[in-house]
């Protein structure tokens, strides 16, 4: 395919690409700082603690680096999953078509004063270009995603009430059940799918937090599973998981994007296998009420792994409804035994895969730490399941989407 790279911008980023790639996270650490400082309204876009831990500079890192790699090298991995992935993530986000100038032109200046001298004029045009050209490509992918989801981007949130709020995991875990205020049918959306919440803060400044959807489509409510982060010695507690746990009794409103990913089951009548731990249990309920009423008949294999029995989310609500499917196998992994865990007929340790039977044509859908994920898709592979039926979820920055086979 031609590359949409002028000829002479191929050149100079077939040239500079090592450096650039080299000295990329260290850009994307300078440009988010230096955009902030000039633009402070865009705290209320990204979520500060990925800012924090640099997650959020490595992921746009890695993303500028694959994108400018496929427009010189015509053997390289097809973008296209990526961008479309990104694509998801910035309507769930609010972002508008605009705001890619703000960031192309602080993006832009911290190359030149990362790299200095090296930076000449055609050095500078060559990667701008580049920049564009993702920039056009996703606003044009963002604009049909608003465009199918009836969204003004200029207000893409929406009033819901928490209707009902449950306790899953006492202490750990709660669903939300979410319904809008202006009474009108949630929009429709597939099993797998995520919303942003876009919590209000006491300072007057907010904060959007992706959660998945937890059940089926319905018409008229959706639900949200949420775990509260706790802090570590590393790590902070998450401020809006905390938030949304000690602040959201029943009655509630909650600002809320509409549904959007491109993790969801697809419609074929392949056995599909559901790979997750801990909380990313949670587009696997929705997957698994969906085909319970869609297609109960598909086989389906579930396989979960959590610290025990008890910190275990959703386990009696999936259980119930693999009840009432024609083909349903579970498996557990937990790492404290116990005597719930030997009556879930768990076992102890970590997950694997290895000792599950896994048919050849099986369609397979992961949510969970990467570490996690990519110990499991490896031993799916080892196994001869094909990597194009392995789909997973990942919340926060995708540092893995980029290059998913050097795990």
């Amino acid at each position: 395919m031609q590359s949409l790279l002028s000829p002479a911008s191929q050149e100079v980023v077939r040239a500079t690409a090592g450096v650039v790639a080299e000295n990329m996270v260290k850009i994307t650490s300078h440009f988010y700082p230096r955009m902030f400082a000039d633009r402070p309204d865009l705290l209320n876009v990204f979520n500060r603690a990925d800012q924090a831990v640099g997650e959020q500079a490595q992921a746009l890192a890695a993303s500028v680096v694959a994108y400018a790699v496929q427009l010189i090298d015509p053997d390289a991995p097809s973008f296209e999953p990526v961008l479309d992935r990104i694509a998801h993530k910035h309507v769930s986000l609010g972002i508008r078509a605009e705001q890619y100038t703000i960031v192309g032109r602080h993006l832009m200046a911290a190359i030149g004063e990362v790299l200095g001298d090296a930076v000449t004029p055609e050095v500078a045009a060559a990667w701008d270009e580049v920049y564009w050209l993702l920039a056009m490509q996703l606003a044009a992918a963002e604009a049909r995603l608003y465009a199918l989801g009836g969204v003004d981007p200029a207000q893409p949130w929406r009033d819901y009430r928490v209707a009902e709020r449950r306790d899953e995991v006492p202490g750990e875990v709660i669903t939300l059940v979410l319904a809008p205020v202006d009474g009108q049918p949630v929009p429709q959306h597939r099993a797998g799918q995520y919303v942003t919440i876009n919590a209000a803060l006491s300072d007057g400044s907010t904060q959007p937090r992706q959660y998945t959807l937890s059940g089926a489509a319905r018409p008229d409510t959706m639900q949200v599973t949420i775990r509260r982060v706790r802090g570590t010695a590393d790590t902070p507690a998450g401020m809006i998981s905390n938030l949304l746990h000690d602040d959201t009794p029943v009655g509630t409103i909650l600002q809320v994007s509409i549904p959007c990913g491109d993790v969801y089951v697809d419609d074929s009548d392949s056995p599909v296998m559901l790979v997750s731990a801990g909380v990313g249990v949670t587009p696997m309920a929705a997957i698994l009420e969906d085909l319970a009423q869609r297609a109960p008949h598909r086989p389906v294999i579930l396989a979960h792994a959590d610290r025990s029995a008890a910190s275990h989310p959703l386990h009696d609500s999936m259980s119930a409804t693999a009840a009432s499917m024609d083909s349903v196998a579970a498996h557990c992994w937990y790492e404290q035994a116990d005597e719930s865990a030997s009556a879930r007929g768990a076992h102890t340790g970590f997950m694997d895969l290895s000792v599950v039977e896994v048919p050849a044509d099986v369609r397979v859908y992961m949510c969970g730490p990467l570490p996690f994920m990519r110990e499991a898709r490896r031993t799916l592979l080892d196994r001869g399941i094909p990597a194009d039926h392995i789909r997973y979820e990942v919340f926060g920055p995708d540092l893995w989407a980029q290059n998913p086979d050097a795990a």
